[in-house]
């Protein structure tokens, strides 16, 4: 593995990959090794099409071997019977240690995942890196609780680590979700399995090395790349795996729920899909913010974003002004190389997604949807998976593209007139994961706010908030509980009460 380059000094990225070796092996008990019968699978880079690496592929074998090492591990304790500061002070190096090897990490995250560069750099290990240090400093500041009894009796009510962790992560920001898991489930003393998407295994297993060295004892956290139908249903079948944490599909979702179901009942938490609605009101004065953050939220990461804005719900009268400056403002967004620093939309992750995408894009003109901009494969000569960024106008909400998750930069615009149709429209739909709402009226704001039918809403912004305020959806965008803040630790702790008689 090539040393990260200083993040002082201007860097040369395309330079950089031509040297950058990969760690491909499984990691398990604290050791890289072969998968059974030495199986492999190739990763390859969105951005021109070509192999990456052969990645080992984990078979259900692979997964038992983790599953006893992280039983073990937790049995015997060496993670779970830290001191609080002493897990701490482990994690702090961790992300220390991510923080000297951002470069590096982010060069892996932008070739394995055909997102821009500058986007893993300034976005993915700023966000990998607050969760990690953000829940280290949580686990001293978390408290059990008594409650009031009689003078002979003491009621103690405690957080107990829930034990085997499966974690498994999907290709669209493969680092920062995994630190969304493991930061607090590493915190309160648990051991992992973390399964990578198969299209973006090669930044987890390098994390995995940063962690080895960082302290955290064998056992206690294991990479295996792999297929979802194989792996991930072994880790959702497996009877030893106490708590399974997916964020991805909610079709997958559904696999999950049922694997628990047919084992052990596990505890499983799902962060799924969106449809998420972007509601703008006639009495905004100031366009041109809303629009980059409308395009932000859409465009940014290919539209490869659970949360992305994807259903514009625009009041009449400043419909056709906020339509003609997003034409001009996705103009802008220069598609590209993501090693160029210069590109703003990367390649899509593989040919078969950007199919998918294009797909829906006939689909919207088929339903009768007006393409306003966009729709079409790009820089075909290159062998990436490169898209315009797309607008359809004139979008009904029974339309499948105002319904179904397109996972690609699509944007559709829909009409309406007042305030209650607005919120009816939002709601219609199967998911609940984010919202945005454009208003100068705060009785407005809070009116609607309060009405739709979702895990987040921004006003006047778009955003998710940071590593303290909880993240999580309704309806069929989430299940299990909430990610982020201190409630991330109920996902991964069990509660016991305590009852003693006093003599």
């Amino acid at each position: 593995m090539t040393s990260a380059a200083a993040p002082e000094r201007v860097v040369d990225f395309r330079e950089l990959a031509r040297g950058v070796r990969f760690e491909t092996r499984l990691f398990i008990d604290g050791e890289f090794r072969h998968a059974e019968g030495r199986a492999t699978f190739v990763t390859a880079n969105p951005a021109t099409g070509e192999k990456l690496a052969d990645v080992a592929q984990a078979s259900p074998a692979d997964v038992d071997d983790a599953v006893s090492a992280a039983r073990r591990a937790f049995r015997t304790g060496p993670w779970r019977r830290m001191s609080p500061a002493e897990r701490k002070a482990v994690l702090l190096r961790f992300a220390d240690l991510i923080e000297e090897n951002r470069v590096e990490l982010a060069l892996i995250e932008s070739l394995d995942n055909g997102k821009p560069v500058h986007d893993a750099i300034t976005g993915d290990l700023p966000g990998t890196l607050g969760l990690i240090r953000w829940h280290a400093e949580a686990i001293d500041k978390i408290y059990d609780q008594m409650s009031r009894t009689a003078e002979d009796k003491v009621s103690m009510i405690t957080r107990q680590p829930i034990g085997v962790v499966a974690a498994v992560i999907p290709w669209n920001f493969p680092l920062e979700i995994t630190a969304n898991k493991i930061a607090p489930a590493l915190a309160s003393g648990n051991s992992l399995i973390i399964k990578p998407a198969e299209q973006t295994p090669l930044s987890i297993l390098r994390l995995a090395e940063l962690a080895a060295e960082a302290g955290i004892p064998a056992g206690v956290l294991n990479v295996l790349p792999g297929l979802g139908e194989v792996a991930g249903q072994a880790l959702g079948r497996h009877p030893d795996v106490d708590c399974l944490s997916f964020t991805g599909s909610t079709e997958t979702g559904q696999l999950l729920l049922q694997y628990a179901a047919e084992s052990n009942l596990k505890r499983v938490f799902l962060e799924l899909g969106g449809k998420s609605p972007v509601i703008v009101m006639d009495d905004v004065d100031d366009l041109e913010p809303i629009v980059k953050e409308i395009a932000g939220g859409i465009i940014y990461s290919q539209g490869q974003i659970c949360s992305g804005g994807s259903r514009l719900l625009v009041q009449r009268g400043v419909k056709d002004r906020v339509l003609q400056a997003l034409v001009e403002e996705f103009s802008n967004w220069t598609v590209g190389d993501p090693l160029d620093e210069n590109s703003k939309i990367g390649a899509s992750i593989s040919p078969a997604h950007l199919e998918r995408v294009l797909r829906y894009v006939e689909l919207g003109k088929s339903e009768g949807a007006s393409l306003v901009l966009g729709g079409s494969r790009l820089h075909e000569d290159s062998g990436g998976s490169f898209m315009q960024p797309t607008i359809f106008d004139g979008v009904r909400n029974d339309m499948r593209i105002a319904r179904e998750e397109i996972f690609g930069p699509v944007l559709t615009v829909t009409t309406f007139d007042t305030e209650d149709e607005a919120v009816e429209i939002a709601n219609d739909t199967r998911y609940g994961l984010a919202s945005q709402l454009y208003t100068n009226d705060l009785h407005r704001a809070h009116r609607i706010a309060k009405a739709i039918e979702a895990g987040t809403v921004s006003v006047n912004c778009f955003s998710e908030g940071d590593e303290a305020v909880p993240f999580g959806g309704w309806k069929q965008s989430g299940f299990g509980g909430r990610e982020k803040s201190l409630m991330a630790h109920d996902i991964y702790t069990e509660t016991k009460a305590i009852w003693i008689q006093l003599r």
